[in-house]
């Protein structure tokens, strides 16, 4: 290891748990179509929370950035070392510490997948709803720090509802645990709440305490497919107002459709411009009574109404992105969120503002919490166009706040959005949260450049 920051990770770690920085996967994440990336002088391979807290105790005693990293399945920039440094991949705190299904619980390591954690509590029959996209590859911690969520956010909500208690590192390089395996605790201030979503601004997940609930007996999707975007949004509204409660409420406008239709699970007509995913869930009798329900429901306006295979949809619709990609070798995505009775102007508006950058758009998401996947189509080796991309990301964001929504349902703001928090949030509001910011990471080390 050359002498600078890896000769001296190297002698507190190993020198197998040291890279230098030259390897540009460690400098990017899934924003490289955004033209986003970074530079390391040092990536380090912690094995424990203890040498976590090594390196961040270097890091500060000498004053050098610090960039955490899950899975690098991220939408916003956040893991990418944007001002140099040192970025702490956490790939090999992957241990599951204890799993009790009995009681409903498990303590994983922050490096632990997506997958595994629904796999280990699928096989005792029990279920961690958050699913957030690429499952294989992204991990607990990273999950923690965006609060991602997923399609199943609607009935169960975001990662956040699912973590007891964390362990943390924070600076100047010290473990502390918060929360712990238990469902309740007023005790203080809810410093576990800061963690989660803070995209590693305040300190670095190391561990989590998970809970989990009986899988669902059976789960019913069911389709809607309507002859454009005001139909489609009138279904969607209708299901909430009628008080059902599916386990996901999703949506697709017609380019997406007509992008990805053609691998649909089921006959899609000619005529169909928009489509409605819902899934009812829970007992065998509870699951049949609410498919029949959103049938009726969503059948009202309706070109048709499907049930497909729930394996096989819930493949199809990890598959959408991939469909649009394939047009023309990238996409430029944002995740806003919208009031669900303006959804249906983000939708039609990310098409306009597409059109006033000469981008073909198109959103899909998650209906039922008015989180909006907006998307631009484009040659992601024509820079000319990923500069028109990013112009068009900036009214995407304007656009949700003067809907009275947010710039960010579960990617964060990371890098992409900085800057825009306090257009939200107004001054006083940002100021706390730099306020916040300053007594976790007087130094500013801890991510720099994200979330604020």
């Amino acid at each position: 290891m050359a002498a600078g920051p890896g000769s001296a990770l190297a002698a507190l770690l190993g020198e197998e748990a040291v890279l230098d920085g030259s390897d540009a996967r460690w400098s990017r994440d899934a924003t490289e179509t955004r033209g986003i990336e970074g530079h390391a002088d040092a990536v380090v391979f912690p094995g424990s929370a203890e040498e976590v807290a090594r390196v961040v105790a270097w890091c500060y005693g000498h004053d050098v950035p610090l960039t955490p990293r899950g899975g690098g399945s991220g939408f916003a920039g956040g893991a990418v070392p944007v001002e140099g440094g040192v970025v702490m991949a956490l790939d090999r705190l992957d241990r599951v510490r204890s799993f009790e299904p009995l009681l409903w619980r498990a303590h994983v390591e922050a490096g632990v997948t997506t997958r595994r954690v629904q796999q280990l509590a699928r096989e005792s029959g029990l279920l961690f709803p958050p699913d957030p996209g690429a499952p294989e590859q992204s991990q607990i911690g990273g999950n923690i720090a965006t609060n991602a969520g997923g399609p199943h956010a609607f009935k169960y909500g975001v990662t956040g509802r699912w973590v007891t208690g964390i362990e943390a590192v924070v600076p100047p390089g010290e473990v502390i645990s918060v929360g712990g395996p238990f469902r309740k605790d007023v005790a203080g201030y809810d410093l576990k709440s800061l963690l989660i979503g803070s995209e590693g601004t305040l300190g670095i997940v190391t561990a989590a305490w998970l809970r989990f609930v009986p899988a669902p007996e059976a789960a019913h999707p069911v389709v809607g497919l309507y002859a454009g975007t005001a139909e489609g949004c009138a279904a969607i509204e209708r299901v909430v107002g009628s008080g059902l409660v599916p386990a996901a409420i999703e949506y697709l406008d017609g380019f997406s459709l007509s992008a990805a239709g053609g691998a649909f699970p089921g006959d899609v007509p000619a005529d169909a411009a928009f489509m409605v995913i819902a899934e009812a869930d829970g007992s065998r009798d509870e699951a049949a009574t609410l498919r029949d329900d959103l049938v009726e429901v969503l059948g009202q306006g309706s070109v048709s109404v499907l049930a497909p295979d729930p394996a096989a949809l819930w493949r199809w619709r990890e598959g959408v992105a991939f469909a649009v990609i394939s047009l023309r070798g990238g996409k430029s995505g944002e995740d806003i969120v919208v009031p669900l009775d303006r959804l249906a102007e983000a939708i039609e508006e990310t098409v306009e503002i597409g059109r006033r950058h000469d981008l073909q758009a198109c959103s899909w998401g998650h209906a039922g919490d008015g989180n909006v996947h907006s998307n631009f189509v484009v040659d992601p080796r024509d820079e000319a166009e990923l500069d028109r991309a990013r112009a068009g990301a900036e009214e995407l964001f304007a656009m949700a706040i003067r809907l009275g929504g947010s710039i960010s349902g579960e990617h964060g703001i990371g890098w992409t959005k900085r800057g825009w928090l306090e257009r939200q949030w107004g001054p006083r509001a940002v100021e706390l949260h730099r306020e916040l910011k300053r007594i976790f990471d007087p130094k500013g080390l801890l991510n720099p450049g994200k979330k604020l």
